[in-house]
């Protein structure tokens, strides 16, 4: 069943920026929490560089997807959404429907 694009983008942007949301939370609760700490490699209790390291990536990409889902509306609004941009093709119905922010087919290689 093939699912309307605007709707498929409109879901992934709304399931997107509620895992933003949460992701922001969960930095500012790591960040909140080694204030205190001086030696936070050490404490098996506490967060760690790295875990604010992994929540601070985890929110650049889903920035860089939100990103991805405005483009797709861009290219839905001017008619090349569904279309490569490498090889000018179509692309298949059931990537767009697993990936709807697809800007290439699966032959070609993504930019």
């Amino acid at each position: 069943m093939s699912t309307d694009p605007a709707e498929a983008l409109a879901t992934d942007e709304a399931l997107t920026r509620e895992r933003l949301a949460g992701l922001r939370r969960e930095h500012e609760q790591i960040v909140d929490s080694a204030d205190g700490a001086t030696d936070d490699e050490h404490d098996p209790e506490g967060t760690t560089a790295y875990d604010r390291a992994r929540t601070a990536a985890l929110i650049e990409a889903a920035s860089t997807h939100l990103a991805e889902i405005a483009a797709a509306r861009a290219r839905l609004e001017t008619g090349a959404y569904g279309t490569c941009e490498v090889c000018g093709k179509p692309i298949p119905a059931e990537r767009l429907e697993a990936r709807p922010t697809a800007r290439t087919c699966v032959g070609c290689p993504a930019r």
